[in-house]
C-alpha cells in the first residue's frame, strides 16, 4: 500500500484539485478497514482512526476559529430586518475550504467504521476474565500477566511495567509489556500459582510481583486483538 493510499492527515491537504479523488481513497481504505474488523482484525485500525477522528475535529474546530479572524466583506444586506450579513475573504490560493469540506464530508463515515470496530472491542473486553495470581502486592506497578492464544493453542507469559508521564495539566500511565514465553494449552497443566512461582524462581528481581491470569473461549487474532484488548483491560483493572 503506497503513502497516498494509507488512512492519515495527508488525505485531507491540498485537495482543491482532487477532491472526487480524496474521497474515492478515503472510501476504499475505510472499506479495507471494515473488511478487516469483519476478520476480527481490529488494532492497529481502531486506535488509528480514533486518533484520526480527534484531529479531524480539532481542524474543524480551528478553521471554524481561523475564519473568525480572516478580514470579512458585506455579503447580503436585509434591508426588511436590517441585518447585514458578512462572507470571509479567505487569502488567495488557499483551499481551506476545500479542506474543511472534505473533513466534514468523511467525517460521518471514518465515525461509522470506528463503531464497528468498537462494538468487537467491547465484545471481546466482555468476554476476557481476569482475576490476580496469589496475594496482590502494594506496589503493583510491575509483575505478570498470562494469555490465552487459543488459535494457536498457547499460553503466553508477558511482565509489564507501568510508567507515569506528567504533563503541565495531567498524568498519563502506559503500560510497556514484554513478552517472556509461550506454553502449550495442552501441556500448560500447571495453575496459574505455580506458573508464577516458576517465573519467580527465574527473574530475582519480583520476589512478590503483582500477576494476572486472564480467560477467555474466544479464537480470534492474538496480536490484532486480543493482546491489546487484554493491555486495556489490565490498565483498568489497576485503576479503576
Amino acid at each position: 500500500m503506497n503513502d497516498e493510499a494509507r488512512m492519515n492527515l495527508n488525505l485531507f491537504t491540498k485537495v482543491q484539485d482532487d477532491l472526487e479523488k480524496r474521497q474515492y481513497i478515503i472510501l476504499a481504505e475505510l472499506k479495507k478497514i471494515s473488511r478487516e474488523f469483519q476478520y476480527y482484525k481490529i488494532y492497529p485500525h481502531l486506535s488509528g482512526l480514533v486518533e484520526l477522528r480527534r484531529t479531524l475535529n480539532d481542524i474543524i474546530a480551528r478553521l471554524s476559529d481561523l475564519r473568525s479572524k480572516f478580514p470579512k466583506r458585506i455579503g447580503k444586506i436585509d434591508w426588511v430586518n436590517k441585518t447585514i450579513e458578512h462572507e470571509v475573504v479567505f487569502v488567495d490560493g488557499t483551499d481551506l475550504t476545500a479542506v474543511e469540506n472534505l473533513i466534514t464530508w468523511a467525517l460521518p463515515k471514518i465515525e461509522m467504521v470506528i463503531q464497528e470496530g468498537a462494538a468487537i472491542h467491547e465484545f471481546v473486553e466482555k468476554e476476557l476474565q481476569v482475576e490476580h495470581v496469589g496475594i496482590l502486592p502494594t506496589y503493583r506497578d510491575e509483575g505478570y500477566f498470562f494469555l490465552p492464544d487459543n488459535k494457536r493453542r498457547r499460553l503466553n507469559l508477558f511482565r509489564f511495567e507501568v510508567s507515569l508521564f506528567k504533563s503541565s495539566d495531567d498524568q498519563y500511565r502506559s503500560l510497556k509489556t514484554t513478552f517472556l514465553k509461550s506454553l502449550e494449552q495442552g501441556m500448560a497443566k500447571l495453575s496459574p500459582g505455580r506458573i508464577k512461582l516458576e517465573l519467580i524462581r527465574e527473574d530475582k528481581e519480583l520476589p512478590n510481583p503483582a500477576t494476572y491470569a486472564f480467560n477467555t473461549e474466544l479464537e480470534f487474532p492474538f496480536s490484532r486483538t486480543i493482546l491489546p484488548v487484554a493491555k486495556r483491560k489490565l490498565m483498568q483493572t489497576f485503576y479503576c
